[in-house]
């Protein structure tokens, strides 16, 4: 102790040194010279560093960077993790593409109608379930809404997340921290209580008030960051394949007969040609069955072949029994491992003037040729039968391992924007039981969120819906370096007493001033400490503040824990401050100052209107 120094929790410089270590990190958030993971681990470092050198003793012990680092295994940070591996599943495996489907069609429609309709459904269920599940949910929906108008998804993750928790203000049960609240309010004064609904009105209100601000105002201050890779990508959906299909014992297509020359289980599709036997049958196909042997051949842009192969894969089977789904440390290769990618037939390449049949491609690279697109013509014939030419565009089908390995062809040139998987409709299945049961038994109280993501994102991987990889691909490091160093921050604020030092010093001075003033000063020192140190820790420790604030003023505490309550819901301002924010972070391609420029002046007319509604509120339940 002769070096360094030992102070109590009480001591000036842990206080200050702690305040002065916040406001650089959000100087630094704000200015966005450096990457938010960079920040992060720079601030989670600058206070392992001030409570190793200088010790700082307290009730229970000593804090250091035990207590600091004990973030990183907080359970809100292994909710978001598994949330977000059960939404990578969900996405992968096309779980969500029957909804958004659903919903686009009708987007085409009623494009403003549908959106209103998507955001209001968001609010409902973030009434009665937890906001994380809700968004991650929706979000996949929002960005195909936001590609279907060939808008940023900017534009609308934001909003979703918001609307999230304008949806969490309106019941007990809407959020954790309201739960949170409750409880300390339980605690603290003997008999007191909130009932289920009776944060719906006051709530439903501020909702009501931050719809309007989102649709006028934050509307136009919301960032427009398009999508870098969205226009350098390499697939041409206008070009047409030309593809073969083999009715083989079994195909649901045996029997299908053309309707004015097309066949309805074919949609977007165009039958050239039908092989049957040694027979070509050219359109229109009058009084044609399909039996089992006939081959056709078929011209259909990339799109189209996808969607036809999502929706039947059973048209599959005459490519995918040739393709191997290898095995490896990972586990199986479920069928959302079959991928499709493009490939030009390079000039020079040994290929050319060869037949498909010829070059034997499945047995060198154990993929398959699916279809050819040549610009000259259009061509009918079998795929075995057709010569190769340089410029030919081949769409190839594979193990995504094997599809990887075609970069190292010198015959062919990869297109790399090309590559997408095939989703498996045996793991939709999967990843949509996985994620009702985990949104079930959160909303139930079977188990806690945290426990039921974890064990939900375990049953993703173990059935084999996403490998070891991918899974490890859909937990952002700057989410994890985020949500690890804002609890750091927010137990050495609540530790070296500066969090309590704020609510106790707007509870002094608003106390001489009024009820309404006392109002409005607790709304908005929550509100403002909720962005920086969470809102369940701003629930949870403004709720006696506020009880012993009341006691002082002459007023009932009920009015101010409903305060507490709806200020530490405002959290819009940073990405830190919740979950849902940091969730569309990088799907809406934000930068920190983003939710600073939209979400601050948000918080601005909640307080605004809060301070002007609870006075009347509160006076017709005689509270006041």
């Amino acid at each position: 102790m002769d070096q360094f120094l030992s102070i109590t929790a009480t001591s000036p410089l842990h206080l200050w040194a702690t305040f002065a270590i916040i406001s650089a990190t959000i100087v630094a958030f704000a200015l966005d010279r450096y990457s938010i993971d960079i920040v992060s681990a720079a601030s989670l470092s600058a206070l392992l560093l001030l409570f190793a050198l200088f010790p700082m003793a307290t009730p229970d012990g000593s804090f250091g960077h035990q207590q600091l680092l004990s973030g990183f295994a907080s359970p809100a940070l292994f909710a978001i993790m598994g949330l977000l591996i059960i939404g990578q599943g969900m996405f992968q495996s096309g779980a969500l593409e029957y909804p958004t489907e659903r919903l686009l069609r009708q987007y085409d429609k009623r494009p403003r109608t549908t959106i209103a309709a998507v955001f209001l459904l968001v609010v409902l269920m973030s009434a009665f379930l937890n906001n994380t599940p809700v968004v991650v949910m929706f979000i996949p929906i929002i960005a195909a809404m936001a590609t279907q108008s060939k808008i940023s998804p900017s534009q609308l993750m934001m909003p979703l997340s918001f609307l999230s928790i304008f949806g969490g203000m309106t019941t007990v049960i809407g959020s954790s921290t309201n739960m949170l609240a409750v409880q300390s309010y339980r605690s603290t004064v003997p008999g007191g209580d909130i009932a289920f609904f009776e944060l719906t009105v006051p709530g439903g209100f501020l909702a009501i008030v931050g719809v309007i601000y989102m649709a006028t105002v934050g509307r136009r201050l919301m960032p427009d960051h398009s999508d870098p890779g969205g226009s350098k990508r390499a697939v041409r959906e206008g070009k047409q394949f030309v593809a073969q299909l083999e009715i083989r014992r079994g195909n649901p297509l045996i029997g299908a007969t053309p309707v004015a020359g097309f066949f309805p289980d074919l949609p977007d599709v165009t039958v050239r040609m039908i092989q049957r036997r040694t027979e070509a049958i050219l359109p229109p196909y009058d009084d044609v069955k399909l039996a089992p042997g006939d081959i056709l051949i078929v011209a259909a842009t990339r799109a189209a072949l996808t969607n036809v192969l999502k929706s039947r894969p059973e048209l599959l089977d005459g490519a995918a029994t040739e393709i191997p789904l290898n095995e490896d440390e990972d586990g199986p290769k479920p069928r959302a491992q079959l991928t499709l990618a493009e490939a030009i037939v390079a000039p020079g390449s040994r290929m050319i003037g060869r037949t498909i049949g010829q070059i034997g491609f499945h047995y060198q690279t154990r993929c398959v040729i699916l279809g050819v697109e040549r610009r000259s013509r259009m061509m009918r014939a079998q795929m075995n039968t057709l010569r190769l030419e340089a410029g030919d565009v081949l769409l190839i089908l594979g193990d995504i391992n094997d599809v990887r390995a075609l970069r190292s062809e010198r015959d062919i040139l990869m297109l790399e924007g090309s590559i997408e998987g095939l989703p498996d409709p045996r793991n939709a299945r999967i990843c949509t039981a996985t994620f009702l049961a985990v949104v079930a038994a959160a909303a139930t109280g079977v188990a806690p969120i945290d426990v039921s993501a974890i064990a939900g994102a375990c049953i993703i991987v173990a059935t084999g819906c996403l490998n070891v990889r991918q899974a490890a691909r859909a937990v952002d490091r700057r989410i994890y370096l985020l949500i690890g160093a804002s609890l750091a921050m927010g137990s050495a604020l609540e530790t070296t007493g500066g969090a309590g030092l704020i609510g106790e010093a707007v509870a002094l001075g608003a106390k001489d001033l009024g009820p309404v003033f006392m109002i409005s000063a607790f709304f908005i020192v929550c509100a403002a400490i909720t962005n920086v140190l969470s809102n369940n820790a701003t629930a949870v420790l403004f709720a006696p503040i506020a009880v012993s604030a009341a006691e002082a003023a002459g007023i009932d505490p009920h009015i101010l824990i409903l305060t507490v309550i709806f200020g530490a819901n405002c959290s819009f301002a940073t990405p830190v401050a919740y979950q849902t924010n940091l969730l569309v972070l990088t799907p809406g391609q934000y930068a920190f100052r983003d939710f600073i420029r939209v979400g601050g002046p948000l918080i601005i007319v909640l307080w605004i209107a809060f301070t002007a509604f609870a006075p009347i509120y509160f006076r017709s339940r005689g509270l006041m």
